[in-house]
């Protein structure tokens, strides 16, 4: 069987934060337990097959500058089947246990559904073959309903029925595919379904016309007993000027409106985070305090450029603080991180791509014991709760327990007088966390 990552001989294994192999995990240790759970456990590593083994450097101001073996060749076939050995074989050396993919990632449509199935088909066998053969997991599978012209006005939102029937097909196959290959669950992500400008556009109907995609999706996961978590992942925009499923308020209040919050949970991206104007941990903790947080994609975006440029993950005040909200909800169930991001262009040997796991995989390890120790001394969590502490007693209790109105809260007022103003202790907060990054 052909190698294609002769530069790893062998799997990356921890070596210890002493370790000068920068093949080697420092601080990733997947059997070391961290509050009782392994940290393999906690984290859930997962690899994105679009951006790892079909990304070829391309951006829109230039084409591809990868050398990637198993992308080469005629034969579409062919390369598909090669691509997903080269995967399988960086799945198994980088030592991860899940994968996430989209159904054209697999082997690219042709245009003519029967003729894609048929094809898709002979690569979810093999897939099978190689999870069986690996151990390693689908951790949610996906549908690309934004790259084919057809999709260009969206894909359940489009004004087309006709498109819309088309991505249910598509959507059906690809439930059934993860079904098939074991997948824990299902993401949505609505590339297309949104709008550039709304001279042209019936939001009303194109919302209502989601909600009835969506159900639909429900309703045959049900009929093919497919159990998987199903998930929204929310963008404010690229590539449209505005995205209906805008960032985690936005989609709950959608996943409410359509009789869906029950079913779905959110697989939260960091990158689209900040492009809606907040931070991973904010769509964590909103999804968290609402019992939606299900899955993240791991990545982040540069503080100067203002798009989606999906790097990999190197800070740790971020992954320890993503660690810390995690743990606080329970950690994940079924979904994990899955690192949606690709290398630099400029990052073109396929080693870098090891080089881009391992580091991450290592802060996210930093993370995880970092914010355990803070759970252990539990110094935030007291603070939080003295800060509240009013809300467990007297006035605070009788407010929340509904036994007072506003007649009674003026009454309260006149009484009492002026409230007492009470610092928040931002600095001090802020220090404490340097001093566990320390």
């Amino acid at each position: 069987m052909k190698v294609y990552f002769p530069e790893v001989e062998k799997p990356i294994v921890y070596e210890g934060p002493d370790s000068k192999n920068p093949l080697s995990f420092k601080h990733y240790n997947p059997q070391e337990k961290v509050l009782g759970k392994t940290m393999e456990d906690h984290l859930r590593f997962a690899v994105s097959y679009w951006h790892t083994m079909r990304g070829g450097g391309a951006d829109m101001f230039g084409s591809p500058v990868m050398d990637r073996e198993w992308l080469k060749g005629d034969n579409v076939i062919e390369i598909a089947e090669k691509t997903l050995q080269a995967g399988f074989e960086f799945f198994t050396k980088l030592g991860v246990k899940f994968w996430a993919f989209h159904d054209d990632d697999l082997i690219p449509e042709t245009g003519n559904l029967a003729e894609s199935n048929k094809q898709l088909d002979h690569m979810i066998k093999l897939a099978k073959k190689m999870q069986n053969d690996t151990g390693v997991k689908l951790i949610w599978g996906t549908c690309n309903l934004y790259s084919h012209p057809r999709f260009m006005s969206g894909a359940a939102t489009n004004p087309n029925p006709h498109v819309f029937a088309y991505a249910a097909a598509k959507v059906k196959k690809a439930l059934e595919n993860t079904k098939y290959l074991g997948g824990q669950g299902y993401v949505f992500w609505g590339g297309r379904e949104g709008y550039e400008t709304l001279l042209n556009t019936d939001m009303g109907r194109e919302m209502d016309n989601l909600g009835i995609f969506l159900n639909m999706a429900v309703d045959y996961a049900k009929k093919i007993k497919f159990t998987g978590q199903f998930y929204i992942e929310p963008k404010p925009m690229e590539p449209t000027k505005h995205q209906y499923d805008f960032d985690a308020a936005s989609c709950y209040a959608f996943l409410q409106r359509y009789g869906l919050d029950k079913t779905f949970k959110l697989n939260l991206e960091a990158n689209h985070a900040t492009l809606a104007g907040h931070t991973l941990i904010h769509e964590l903790e909103y999804a968290g305090a609402n019992g939606i947080l299900g899955s993240v994609d791991a990545n982040r975006g540069d503080l100067l450029l203002g798009w989606d440029t999906d790097q990999f993950p190197t800070d740790i005040y971020d992954t320890t603080q993503i660690m810390y909200t995690l743990l606080k909800y329970g950690g994940f169930k079924k979904g994990g991180f899955n690192f949606d991001a690709h290398v630099r262009r400029q990052s073109i040997d396929t080693v870098d791509l090891f080089h881009a796991h391992v580091g991450s995989m290592d802060c996210f390890a930093r993370g995880l014991k970092i914010a355990a120790q803070m759970h252990k001394d539990k110094s935030f969590s007291k603070f939080v709760n003295q800060r509240y502490s009013g809300w467990n007693r007297g006035i605070g209790k009788e407010i929340t327990s509904g036994k007072v109105g506003f007649e009674e809260l003026e009454a309260y007022v006149l009484k009492k007088g002026n409230p007492k103003i009470v610092s928040g202790r931002q600095e001090l907060l802020e220090n404490m966390l340097n001093d566990y990054l320390k």
